[in-house]
């Protein structure tokens, strides 16, 4: 070692002892201390969590650019929830790679969790404002629920018709803090009278005909907002509003959603002439 190498060595260590003399951190703003049990293994771990959780990050933000904004997503609310609500804590395991590509992905019981896109256009097209109530057919995953309780000081109610996908969203959404969300297990076709009636209704599966139960529960001036089709095919997005006992219909195009399932849905289609 040469002797210009010795003298900077040694500036560094008395330095250092001054230092630790007469600037001793103070507990509030000490370094957190180094866990000494700590393995390899469970540092790798750590490391990977948290390179994982940034990656995650970087998707979602990437997702929102290029799936959202990109075509025509403007609803700053709706954005600022799709740029922070972590996805991936939604789909399964099998599925955490594409948490944030623009599709859908299942979750059992021939469900799906909606493509992003689609759930952040349906929520932008609720135009919800402070103090509604909005009622979600269909909770899924909870994705679109936590979604609409992100958007903040709403009433919101979700219904899901398969019993143990409606116990796993309510654990998750518990798990996640979404404590406010009100969750049932029953027929989505006849809503929930209960609570009604509702600023905004939001259906995330496709019957092939709009539920009379579910406009009947729309305030005046509601929105509701639901994709009609048959089975097995696209469907139209449909957003109707309802204005002096009327309801207005806006047709929005094609979309591809599950069916519509249970003794509502079918009993209705069975009176169709």
């Amino acid at each position: 070692m040469s002797n210009l190498l010795r003298g900077i060595l040694l500036i560094l260590l008395l330095f250092t002892a001054c230092a630790r003399t007469t600037a001793m951190p103070s507990q509030e703003n000490a370094l957190p201390s180094v866990d000494e049990s700590a393995t390899p293994a469970s540092m790798t771990a750590l490391w990977e969590a948290t390179h994982q959780a940034q990656d995650f990050v970087r998707k979602r933000l990437h997702m929102v650019e290029s799936t959202m904004v990109a075509r025509g997503i403007t609803d700053a609310d709706v954005l600022r929830v799709m740029r922070t609500l972590p996805r991936h804590e939604f789909v399964p395991p099998e599925y955490l790679e594409w948490a944030y590509a623009d599709h859908a992905l299942p979750i059992g019981y021939g469900q799906t969790i909606s493509q992003p896109y689609i759930v952040a256009w349906m929520t932008e097209l609720l135009d919800l404002k402070p103090g509604e109530k909005v009622l979600e057919i269909g909770t899924g995953s909870g994705y679109q629920a936590a979604v609409l309780a992100e958007l903040g000081e709403l009433e919101v109610y979700s219904i899901e018709i398969i019993p143990d996908l409606a116990e796993s969203a309510a654990e998750r959404l518990k798990r996640l803090g979404y404590t406010q969300v009100k969750l049932k297990q029953a027929d989505g076709y006849f809503g929930w009278p209960e609570n009604a009636p509702y600023d905004a209704i939001i259906v995330t599966a496709a019957p092939d005909h709009l539920p009379a139960p579910l406009v009947a529960q729309l305030k005046e001036g509601g929105r509701l907002v639901i994709p009609i089709g048959p089975p097995g095919g696209y469907q139209i997005l449909w957003k109707f509003v309802l204005r002096g006992g009327e309801l207005t219909a806006y047709n929005l195009g094609g979309v591809g959603f599950v069916p519509f399932t249970g003794p509502g849905v079918e009993q209705a289609a069975t009176k169709t002439p």
